[in-house]
């Protein structure tokens, strides 16, 4: 049974939470954490440089994935018709492929407001990619 990882204080869980995705993602490049209430990318860690501003899009990015206009209208469509009046978000988990890499952008479960975000090589075994993903995920709570 995997134990809860905590750190004496938020900034250092999520620096701790993407140094464990970075290095236990299978064929990882990069890994971060976005702060879905602000747009902000909040740590990071990388194979390679990349200018602030790349890092920047990549956040706004995720946050108009899971919580763009459109995404949010059919959130409440659903909610709507099924009932449900919760504050929690359907989509959780949102696999991206481009040419070259692979990207994985997970909610965490106790903080829906924190995305976690892999980058791997496109090689990857996508499997492994999400157990992995959710493992490290599962064990931290901010």
């Amino acid at each position: 049974m995997a134990t809860k990882r905590l750190a004496s204080g938020f900034s250092e869980q999520v620096m701790g939470m993407v140094k464990a995705l970075r290095s236990d993602a299978p064929d990882c490049v990069a890994a971060g954490a976005v702060d879905m209430s602000t747009g902000m990318l909040l740590s990071y860690e990388t194979v390679d440089n990349h200018p602030p501003e790349v890092l920047d899009l990549l956040a706004g990015a995720t946050l108009d994935l899971f919580q763009g206009r459109t995404v949010v209208m059919i959130e409440d469509v659903f909610k709507e018709r099924r009932g449900i009046t919760s504050d929690q978000h359907f989509f959780q988990e949102i696999l991206v492929n481009s040419d070259n890499l692979t990207h994985l952008f997970v909610r965490m479960n106790d903080q829906q407001d924190i995305v976690a975000v892999v980058v791997c090589r496109k090689s990857v075994n996508a499997g492994m990619l999400f157990a992995q993903v959710r493992r490290v995920v599962r064990e931290y709570r901010f």
